[in-house]
């Protein structure tokens, strides 16, 4: 099991930092389950991540106080919203761009309905 979780944790955060640099992938959600699947498999990889100057923050907020930042929000919607607008220009079926936009928008309630973290 641990072979499997430190594998999952190794892949999450592949595609986390690819999503970093690459619009339409989302950073966060990666780096979350990455963090989850290093405390299943390696304290040691854990602590790396979470003590990341870059993605650190991000896992913390959210383990602390399930929150996102405002500009970590705005990134999300942006690209969500890029991502329908994508689909549209592609000429998408539209019931596929009904189905695609009912999810990014109930995606969309939720991340705006996390609390801001602290002010430090």
């Amino acid at each position: 099991m641990r072979l499997f979780w430190m594998s999952l944790g190794i892949g999450s955060v592949a595609l986390g930092a690819l999503g970093a640099v690459l619009p339409l992938l989302p950073t966060t959600p990666f780096l979350l389950l990455a963090a989850f699947s290093f405390a299943r498999s390696s304290p040691r990889a854990e602590a790396w991540l979470v003590n990341h100057p870059r993605f650190g923050p991000l896992i913390s907020n959210w383990r602390l106080h399930g929150s996102i930042s405002p500009r970590a929000k705005a990134v999300a919607c942006l690209f969500m919203a890029a991502a329908l607008a994508l689909s549209f220009a592609l000429g998408v079926t539209p019931w596929v761009l009904a189905v695609q936009a009912l999810v990014l928008a109930i995606v969309a309630v939720f991340i705006l309905t996390r609390p801001n973290p602290p002010v430090v």
